[in-house]
């Protein structure tokens, strides 16, 4: 079955440590908050490759599994796409002049 790629959007999200392990959560200033979980590619929480709070920008859907706690999905098999600290400060500026 192919991605709906009209449930995607693009989400700035980063590494963190918690509960004994690295995690990836949204960037605050974002329409999600940044204690919903990421559900994403390993490699992003690996940090032989990538230090923690290293920032990617990820190409996300919001879903929740058949009424489970809802979390953001991005499909492993994308290209890994690290933000340096000014283009995700760009980046988050621009989605605070889209809203609405």
């Amino acid at each position: 079955m192919a991605r709906d790629i009209y449930a995607y959007r693009h989400v700035a999200v980063q590494s963190v440590q918690r509960a004994g392990g690295v995690e990836v959560h949204p960037m605050p200033g974002q329409a999600y908050s940044p204690e919903l979980m990421v559900q994403c590619s390993r490699r992003l929480g690996d940090t032989a490759l990538y230090p923690l709070g290293t920032r990617f920008l990820l190409f996300a859907k919001l879903t929740d599994r058949l009424g489970g706690t809802p979390f953001l999905y991005a499909w492993h098999g994308d290209a890994d796409v690290v933000l340096l600290a000014q283009e995700a400060k760009a980046f988050l500026a621009e989605f605070k002049r889209g809203r609405i």
